[in-house]
């Protein structure tokens, strides 16, 4: 009868265990955690970056791993690329890059500095201008007559005059020191008028100009030469009231 309950019991406690182990599950593997996605990239520039009020300035971007891109003061932008941009005032243009990854940001600053004054120079008088403009006109000897060589100078100084009309002129006649004083006033004269009629023909009127002869009596240059003679046979030109 002993060795019955010792059976049984032995059969109970196998069957225990095979139970148990028969209950028992196996452990499952974890998997790996997804990469996390990349993040944004941006890089912005201004060139150039020091400008004039009313210049320009080209702002130029690079963007990666974003799907939204934004530049504060221009506003949505393509992902890379360029605008020309005219700020009124110096400020910093901001460029925000979202993706998956986060954001980034990258900035670029415009100094804007005011507009220099142009400068002004003033408008020359009359009076600069006649100095400027009006040329001598030379003669051969004991001549009155207006030489080939002479008359786009004459011709210039009509077009100038007609230019200007408020300015009249007064015509002087000279010669060189050869010859009486009587002689050298009606050569002046004669070469004063010459030219007096020259100015007329190319459209300038006759009340603005005068003339008058000073013979020898004021040379340009004081030698006993041809060279200092030729500069002496001459209608010179001064402004008149």
């Amino acid at each position: 009868m002993t060795n019955v309950k010792a059976v049984t019991l032995v059969t109970i406690l196998v069957g225990v265990l095979s139970f148990a182990g028969c209950s028992k599950k196996a452990a499952k593997a974890t998997p790996p955690a997804p990469p996390a996605p990349p993040s944004p990239t941006a890089t912005l520039a201004a060139n150039p970056a020091v400008i004039e009020q009313g210049q320009t300035t080209t702002l130029t971007w690079q963007t990666g791993n974003a799907t939204d891109v934004t530049i504060e003061g221009v506003g949505t932008v393509s992902a890379s690329g360029s605008k020309t941009v005219t700020p009124s005032e110096s400020m910093t243009y901001t460029l925000t890059a979202k993706g998956p990854g986060g954001s980034q940001d990258a900035s670029a600053r415009v100094t804007v500095n005011e507009k220099a004054a142009a400068a002004t120079t003033p408008s020359p008088t009359d009076a600069e201008l006649f100095a400027q403009n009006v040329k001598d006109v030379l003669f051969d000897y004991d001549k009155a007559n207006i030489r080939p060589d002479q008359a786009p100078a004459a011709q210039g100084d009509a077009s100038f005059l007609v230019q200007h009309p408020s300015i009249k002129v007064m015509v002087e006649g000279h010669c060189d020191d050869r010859g009486s004083e009587e002689y050298n006033l009606a050569l002046g004269t004669s070469r004063a008028e010459s030219l007096k009629k020259e100015l007329l023909a190319q459209g300038v009127s006759a009340d603005r100009v005068k003339t008058i002869s000073y013979g020898k009596e004021k040379p340009f240059c004081s030698e006993d030469n041809e060279q200092c003679w030729a500069q002496n046979r001459k209608d010179h030109f001064a402004m008149a009231q």
